[in-house]
């Protein structure tokens, strides 16, 4: 189908790109002026015929969840492997074309979706180390056979499957990530962790084989771990020690759990996207394991991104940002070209020296658009990236926090308010405090444990005017508000006390 993207009752449809400038009040939360606090909303708008629109039909075909991507008649997973070059280019893209496929993700509100993603280590339940390659192969053909799952292969190795709209795929160090359907409600989304969970278990219990939900893996070094058959962990396991000290960390040693959610329009996106960066810390204080990591992974391509809270930003910010974010490969004919430290911007000119000539493809953008590592992160949805991994029962309790907050505008509104006047220098602040210091980190006038009690009010207001019955799925966050005390830190007290200095009762702790 032709992609069109549906322009707001205030903006013509016009063949070419059309900005409508609106101004809105109380959305901003940069200055205290009345003047400053008004934000541009920008519609960008597309007629079926247009150049853009022609374009992107050539390499889209958009579900109705607007999250999944289907190219031709073959389901292609995100990331694994990651999107192929499926047409040729018969004239080059522009920045025009970049900042509409970011606008593509814009849908009403009953379309909007939640998709949960979650990562988690794997160990033999006799030693304690970690699965071997030839051992995760074996996990997933049998997932695959047992449970109808369709295989995803690079070259002779399997490294993932898909099932509908879930995929399994395996990280550098053969962490296991659920990339889950887009579903509407947090009952839906809890019922998928835990159909996943079983299968896994059903399987992996027969190998003498257990699952580990936590953000950081304490006891294997790097040594240690195997290195999954993905040509593009080679290049970034190359990369990694140039720009950074932890980089390799965060590929090897860490788990995450994330929520994926939609936008109806750019201000929408800004609202969003302000939102989850400034509140990010606070959820990081619920796990923050593997937090201090990205402070020294790849400062190009993580953190917390100031800009987004500028007058002037928007999809067009978001794209500058993105060209100038050094590359890792280009992916052509089943191989991975290593062009790390290059740039999209000479790509986009023809001028990528791994690639003399060559010029980029939607599908180069959107694998381009995964190797970016903030905070938040937008594709044509936005991606709340600062939780940790965890064991089963709080894995349901990341989607609820953001949806309560994000998808209620009463919420989301009174969020923006409440940070309107935090500074850059507080919101990094709190990044760097909170790994060491949790929920009693001193925030202005009190502790962050104050502004969490508040923020999870909020939380659980928006569900309950969603009407779904899904406040239940904050239980665990409540717990970790109302006691002041993460699981980091109850870790710790266990580890410094029962445990006696030993990291290997953590593997029966947080056992899946």
């Amino acid at each position: 189908m032709t992609l069109i993207l549906r322009a707001s009752p205030s903006c013509r449809v016009l063949t070419d790109v059309t900005r409508c400038t609106i101004r809105r009040s109380g959305v901003c939360g940069l200055a205290k002026n009345a003047e400053a606090s008004r934000m541009k909303e920008t519609c960008v708008s597309f007629s079926s015929s247009s150049r853009y629109s022609a374009k992107i039909s050539q390499v889209l075909h958009l579900d109705n969840a607007g999250i999944g991507i289907r190219r031709g008649r073959r389901s292609i997973v995100a990331a694994s492997p990651p999107t192929e070059d499926a047409v040729v280019v018969t004239e080059p893209l522009t920045k025009e074309d970049l900042v509409g496929y970011l606008a593509s993700g814009c849908k009403p509100k009953e379309k909007w979706r939640i998709g949960t993603e979650h990562e988690k280590f794997g160990f033999e339940f006799g030693t304690l180390h970690p699965m071997k390659y030839e051992q995760i192969a074996e996990l997933l053909n049998s997932i695959a056979e047992r449970f109808d799952w369709e295989k995803v292969m690079e070259g002779d190795y399997i490294i993932g499957l898909k099932q509908g709209k879930q995929s399994i795929s395996l990280e550098p160090g053969g962490q296991f990530e659920l990339s889950g359907a887009p579903l509407e409600t947090l009952h839906q989304t809890c019922a998928e962790v835990n159909s996943h969970l079983y299968q896994v278990k059903a399987v992996a219990e027969e190998m003498g084989i257990g699952f580990l939900g936590i953000g950081f893996q304490p006891k294997w070094g790097l040594k240690d771990i195997p290195v999954m058959p993905k040509g593009r962990y080679e290049i970034m396991r190359n990369y990694m020690p140039k720009v950074g000290s932890l980089g390799l960390d965060m590929m090897f040693r860490t788990c995450t759990v994330q929520v994926n959610l939609d936008f109806s329009s750019e201000a929408d996106m800004i609202r969003k996207f302000r939102a989850g960066l400034a509140l990010q810390p606070v959820f990081t204080d619920y796990f923050y394991w593997n937090s201090h990591i990205w402070t020294d992974t790849d400062n190009n391509r993580a953190g917390m991104l100031p800009f987004v809270f500028d007058d002037s930003f928007g999809f067009e910010q978001y794209v500058d940002y993105a060209l100038d974010v050094p590359m890792y490969f280009v992916y052509r004919k089943k191989k991975y070209i290593d062009c790390a430290g290059m740039s999209f911007r000479d790509f986009l000119a023809g001028k990528l020296p791994c690639l003399p000539g060559e010029l980029p493809t939607l599908n180069d953008w959107e694998n381009h658009l995964t190797t970016i590592f903030p905070e938040v992160r937008l594709k044509r949805y936005l991606e709340m990236r600062g939780a940790d991994g965890g064991p089963w029962r709080r894995l349901c309790a990341l989607p609820a926090f953001w949806v309560g907050l994000l998808y209620d505008e009463d919420s989301l509104q009174n969020v923006l308010d409440m940070t309107a006047d935090w500074t850059t220098g507080e919101r990094q602040m709190l990044r760097n405090k909170v790994p060491k210091t949790g929920l009693k980190t001193p925030f202005r006038d009190g502790l962050l444990r104050h502004v969490a009690q508040d923020v999870l009010k909020l939380s659980k207001d928006g569900l309950e005017r969603r009407g779904f019955k899904e406040t239940g799925f904050l239980n665990e966050v409540a717990e970790v508000v109302r006691t002041g005390v993460t699981p980091a830190e109850k870790l710790l007290d266990m580890y410094h006390g029962k445990w006696r200095e030993s990291v290997d009762p953590v593997f029966e702790e947080l056992l899946y």
